[in-house]
C-alpha cells in the first residue's frame, strides 16, 4: 500500500475544473462524429431506464415503507454538505456529526446505526464488506451525483450485500441527459468552509453515446480544533444507449483527509471551550502542545460496469461488475504509553507516534432476470463478492530511543458473499397484490494474524441466512393504498466486533430480526398523508455498549432480546400557492428485554470506604428493560416553504430528536438532553439567455442559536489504585460539541 498523501493529476480548484471540461469537450467531439443530440423515443428511454434500477427500487405495488428523493430536492439540499444531513429531513432519520456537517458525519433510521443500514448504488452494494459501514466523507457529493434516491426503512427489497436491519438507501446515479447541460457551484461557509462542484453531460447523440462527469471538493478548517477537512471526489459516467440496451461504464473516486475528532470531551471541558479536541495533545517539559498531523486519511476507487438488455416487452436483464480499491491510514500521537504495547521487551513507558494502515479490495458481481406479465412480476438475481483486505501498524517514532520506522502489528480479512434471491408480485385483483422476496445469503469470513493489541486474531466462520419476506397491498384507487409486510434479516457481525470479542475473550454472534410493517398512503392534488406501524423484533441484536475503539468505532455488544415498536406519521398540504407545509413524526419504544448490567448507583462517582488493600468489594448487579442506545423516542422535522413571487423560494426547517442515553443501561447519567434545531435555506434563480440560469443559495444552520450535544462514549471505571483505603466507582461521559449558528451561501451557474 502506498500511504504517501495522493495529488490530483490537475490541482487546484480551477485545475480540476479545467481538467473536467477538457474531458467534457473530448466527449462532445466523440457525438460529434456522429451527429446532434438524441431525439428517441422517451418512453422506450424511460422504460430501459426503470429496468437499470427495477431490482434495488421498488413501487407502489409493493408493501414495504419508503420515500424516493428526487434530483431536484437532493440539488435544494446540497448546501448541506455530506449526504446524512441532506436527508436528515427524512421520517426517522437523526443526521450527526463529530464536527459539525463537515468531516465524518453519520446517519441512524430508527435508531439504527449506519452499518446495518443497506447502501447500494445502482443495485451494488456500497457499504464496506468489513465494517458493513459507509463512511460518507470518504466521497463527497454522492448526493450531486444521484439521479434520486430511496429510502426503505423496516427489512427492505433484498440486494447484495449484508441485509438491511433497519432501513435501505438505493441510490440512481446521473442519467444522460437528452441534450448538452453543465453546471458549476461554488459555495462558502463557517469555519473557511468552501465547497465546489461542477457537473456536466455531452446528451445522447444519435449513436447512442454520452458522457456524464462530476468533479467537487470541499476544504474547511472545521468547528473542533484540529478539525481541519480536505475532501475530493470525481464521477463519470460513460453510457451508450442502444434500443433495447443501455451498457454504463462508472467511475467514482474519493480522496479526504481529516483530522481526527472522535474522541469527544467532558462536559466541564466544553463548557469551558466549545471546540476543544484533545486529539493529538501530548506533554513535554511541562508544556501542552498538540501533534499536527493527528489525521484520518483516505483513498477510494470505485469502477463498475452495467449492462441492461430489455428481450422483449416480458422479459429483462440486468448486469453488473464492479471493483472497489481502498486504502488509507490514521496517524496520532500516542503519550506515555507502555513499551510492551508495541512488542518491544524494553521496561517502561514513552511517547509514540503511530499509524494504522488498511489497504484492501472488493470484486463485485450481479446478474438478475425480470419478467414482467399482464398480472405479477418475477425477478431472480445472484450478487457475488470477494474480499481481501489488510490491517497493519507502523510505529513512525519514539521519543525515548532510537526507532527506525518498522511494522508492529499486521492481520488479514478475506470474505466471500454469495446472496440469491427470488422476489415478485401477483395481483389477485385490479385492487389486491401480494409481495413475496426470498433471500438465502452464504458467508464465509476469515480474520487471522495479530491484532493492534498484539493478541492472536483466528477467527474463521460461515453463514447461511434465509432472509424471507411477504406481504400485501391493497390499493383503494390510483390515490391510496394499504400494505402488510413480515419479514426476516439475519446478518453476521462486523470485524471490529469479532475483534473486540476475541481480545475479551468473548463470544460474538450474528442477529436476527422480524419486522411487521403496517401501512396507510393518500395522495391527492393538493396534500398527501402516510401513517405506519412498526414491530421490529430482535434476537441478539448488536447495539453500542458506550464505549469507542482508538479508530473511532462504536464497540458493540449482543442483546439477547430487544425490539423497537414505532409509529410514523408523514404528510404535507399546499395551503396556497405560496405556502407549503411538510412535517413527519416518528414516536417509538425501543427497549432491550430483562437487560442485565453492573453499577452502584447513578451519580459521577462514589467511593467505598474499605479496610485495607486486601479487602474485596461487589458491584450490584441490575436487570430489568432498558432503552437501546442511541435510539430517541421521539423524531420528528417539519418544513415551511414559501415561494413569495416567481423564481424565490424560502424555507424553514425545524428537527427534533428526544432524549436518548449512550449505552443501553438506561442510565440517567449517560443521558443525553433532546435538542430541536431550526434551519433557514433561501433561494432565487435569475433566467438568462436560453437555458442558461444563475441561482444563489444561502442556508443558516440553528438559527436559533442553540447550544447541544451529541452523545461519544460513556463507560463506568474503578480507582482503586490510587489510595489503599478506598475505591472510587465512576461514571465517565464524553460529548460530542454541536457548533451554534452557522451559514453557507452558494452560488450555482446552469448551462
Amino acid at each position: 500500500m502506498t500511504t504517501a498523501r495522493r495529488q490530483w493529476r490537475c490541482a487546484g480548484v480551477w485545475g480540476k475544473m479545467l481538467c473536467t471540461m477538457a474531458v467534457l469537450t473530448a466527449a462532445s467531439n466523440i457525438n460529434s462524429l456522429y451527429g446532434q443530440t438524441d431525439n428517441r423515443d422517451s418512453v422506450q428511454m424511460q422504460r430501459l431506464r426503470k429496468i437499470v434500477i427495477s431490482d434495488s427500487r421498488v413501487d407502489n405495488k409493493a408493501p414495504l415503507t419508503t420515500n424516493t428523493v428526487n434530483k431536484s430536492e437532493l440539488s435544494e439540499a446540497r448546501g448541506s454538505v455530506a449526504l446524512p444531513f441532506m436527508l436528515e429531513t427524512q421520517p426517522s432519520v437523526v443526521a450527526s456529526g463529530e464536527n459539525g456537517a463537515v468531516g465524518a458525519t453519520s446517519l441512524r433510521i430508527r435508531g439504527v446505526d449506519g452499518s446495518r443500514i443497506n447502501v447500494n448504488i445502482n443495485g451494488m452494494t456500497l457499504n464496506d464488506a468489513e465494517s458493513q459501514e459507509v463512511f460518507w466523507y470518504n466521497i463527497p457529493n454522492l448526493g450531486g451525483m444521484a439521479q434520486s434516491l430511496q429510502i426503505q426503512r423496516g427489512v427492505g427489497a433484498s440486494t447484495g450485500g449484508s441485509p438491511a436491519f433497519g432501513a435501505a438507501i438505493n441510490m440512481q446515479t446521473l442519467n444522460a441527459n437528452s441534450r448538452p447541460y453543465g453546471e458549476v457551484d461554488f459555495g462558502i461557509g463557517s469555519w473557511a468552509t468552501r465547497q465546489y462542484s461542477i457537473t456536466a453531460g455531452t446528451g445522447i447523440g444519435k449513436r447512442g453515446l454520452s458522457l456524464d462527469v462530476a468533479a467537487s471538493g470541499l476544504n474547511s478548517d472545521g468547528y473542533l480544533r484540529g478539525g481541519q477537512t480536505e475532501q475530493r471526489s470525481f464521477f463519470g459516467n460513460l453510457s451508450w444507449y442502444g434500443d433495447n440496451t443501455i451498457v454504463k461504464l462508472l467511475a467514482i473516486v474519493g480522496e479526504q483527509h481529516t483530522g481526527i475528532t472522535w474522541n469527544g470531551a467532558s462536559a466541564a471541558a466544553l463548557n469551558a471551550d466549545p471546540t476543544y479536541n484533545d486529539a493529538g495533545m501530548y506533554h513535554f517539559d511541562g508544556k501542552t502542545y498538540y501533534y499536527d498531523n493527528e489525521t484520518d486519511n483516505y483513498f477510494q476507487q470505485h469502477y463498475q460496469l452495467y449492462v441492461s438488455h430489455m428481450f422483449n416487452d416480458t422479459w429483462s436483464m440486468n448486469g453488473a461488475l464492479d471493483f472497489t480499491h481502498g486504502d488509507g491510514y490514521y496517524e496520532q500521537y500516542k503519550e506515555d504509553k507502555k513499551f510492551s504495547k508495541y512488542g518491544f521487551s524494553l521496561p517502561g513507558r514513552s511517547d509514540f507516534i503511530t499509524r494504522k494502515n488498511m489497504d484492501n479490495n472488493a470484486y463485485m458481481a450481479n446478474v438478475n432476470v425480470r419478467r414482467t406479465g399482464e398480472r405479477s412480476t418475477l425477478s431472480l438475481g445472484d450478487n457475488f463478492l470477494y474480499y481481501d483486505g489488510k490491517h497493519f501498524g507502523s510505529l513512525l517514532w519514539c521519543r525515548d530511543t532510537a526507532l527506525a520506522p518498522t511494522e508492529w502489528y499486521r492481520n488479514f480479512g478475506e470474505k466471500y458473499d454469495n446472496t440469491i434471491y427470488a422476489k415478485g408480485t401477483y395481483d389477485f385483483s385490479d385492487a389486491l397484490n401480494a409481495y413475496a422476496d426470498l433471500q438465502l445469503r452464504y458467508v464465509n469470513y476469515k480474520v487471522y494474524g495479530f491484532a493492534d493489541d498484539l493478541f492472536d486474531m483466528d477467527f474463521d466462520e460461515t453463514y447461511l441466512f434465509f432472509n424471507p419476506k411477504i406481504g400485501l397491498n391493497y390499493r383503494m384507487d390510483d390515490n391510496q393504498r394499504y400494505y402488510l409486510v413480515a419479514g426476516i434479516s439475519n446478518r453476521e457481525p462486523r470485524r471490529s466486533d469479532i475483534k473486540d470479542a476475541i481480545g475479551n475473550g468473548d463470544t460474538i454472534k450474528a442477529e436476527h430480526m422480524l419486522d411487521i410493517e403496517l401501512g396507510y398512503q393518500i395522495q391527492k392534488n393538493r396534500w398527501n398523508l402516510s401513517i405506519g406501524g412498526y414491530a421490529m423484533l430482535y434476537k441478539d441484536q448488536m447495539t453500542p455498549n458506550g464505549d469507542i475503539s482508538s479508530s473511532g468505532y462504536a464497540l458493540m455488544e449482543n442483546v439477547e432480546k430487544s425490539y423497537r415498536l414505532g409509529v410514523e406519521l408523514a404528510g404535507g398540504v399546499k395551503i396556497a400557492d405560496w405556502m407549503r407545509l411538510d412535517a413527519n413524526l416518528t414516536l417509538s419504544v425501543n427497549q432491550a428485554i430483562d437487560f442485565t448490567f453492573a453499577d452502584f448507583e447513578d451519580g459521577d462517582s462514589i467511593t467505598m470506604v474499605v479496610n485495607g488493600a486486601d479487602t474485596s468489594w461487589t458491584s450490584l448487579n441490575v436487570t430489568k428493560n432498558t432503552p437501546l442506545a442511541l435510539s430517541p423516542s421521539v423524531v420528528g422535522s417539519a418544513i415551511a416553504t414559501f415561494t413569495p413571487f416567481d423564481d424565490a423560494k424560502i424555507q424553514l426547517i425545524g428537527k427534533y430528536v428526544g432524549k436518548q442515553y449512550i449505552d443501553n443501561t438506561g442510565r440517567e447519567v449517560y443521558a443525553v438532553d433532546p435538542y430541536f434545531l431550526l434551519n433557514l435555506r433561501a433561494s432565487y434563480t435569475w433566467h438568462l439567455k436560453g437555458h442558461t440560469q444563475l441561482e444563489g443559495q444561502l442556508l443558516v444552520n440553528n438559527l436559533l442559536d442553540r447550544n447541544y450535544r451529541i452523545g461519544a462514549w460513556a463507560g463506568d471505571w474503578i480507582d482503586d489504585w490510587s489510595s489503599p483505603t478506598a475505591v472510587v466507582y465512576n461514571h465517565s461521559v464524553g460529548y460530542l460539541q454541536q457548533p451554534g449558528r452557522n451559514f453557507m451561501v452558494r452560488l450555482i451557474y446552469r448551462f
